[in-house]
């Protein structure tokens, strides 16, 4: 499959070779930031058996948490599509952002201010140092494609057949890995 350059604010989709990874196996990441120091992204499809409120017990809303990626796994991160609401926010693509104050974001969802609808929160990220994505893209780990769903990437549904919406999106041999099992084991 033909991958596109690297880009903040593309996806990386995971391909079937790195089934053995238990970190990105079947992974979609949103790259959020790729410079020649290195690139970042979140885990757009693990949720976690957990919410913001078992992290953040005093806010008034509830949200998913998401399993960003395997760094700093400790640290919550979002990313969101209100910027004119979340001082410090860092734009990725198309309507996206990163980051910004969050007791800023904890004061707007008491105030039911911003829903699911407008963020998205991760226990740690992906991360990558300088040329670490590029060697993998080589060893065909990723592919690599625009991010059509623009801002709406915050409300798209992310279970498990994100990934496999793309294998079917690819088609040809990515096909077969559509319906493979997780664990081929239990095939």
């Amino acid at each position: 499959m033909t991958s596109l350059d690297l880009k903040k604010g593309h996806l990386l989709v995971a391909e079937p070779s790195i089934m053995g990874d238990i970190s990105f196996n079947r992974s979609v990441i949103l790259l959020a930031e790729h410079t020649s120091a290195g690139s970042i992204g979140f885990i757009l499809n693990k949720p976690l058996g957990f919410s913001l409120k078992d992290l953040v017990p005093e806010l008034a809303q509830d949200f998913q948490v998401y399993n960003g990626g395997p760094v700093e796994q400790d640290n919550l991160y979002f990313i969101h599509k209100v910027p004119h609401l979340i001082p410090d926010s860092v734009e990725i693509s198309e309507g996206i952002f990163w980051a910004g104050n969050f007791d800023t974001v904890c004061e707007l969802i008491n105030e039911h201010k911003i829903t699911a609808k407008d963020i998205r929160f991760f226990l740690g990220y992906s991360g990558w140092d300088s040329n670490q994505l590029y060697d993998e893209l080589s060893h065909n780990s990723w592919v690599v494609i625009k991010n059509k769903y623009h801002s709406n990437i915050i409300e798209k549904d992310y279970n498990s057949n994100f990934w496999k919406e793309k294998m079917i999106e690819f088609g040809g041999n990515y096909l077969i890995w559509s319906n493979a099992p997780e664990n081929p084991v239990l095939n």
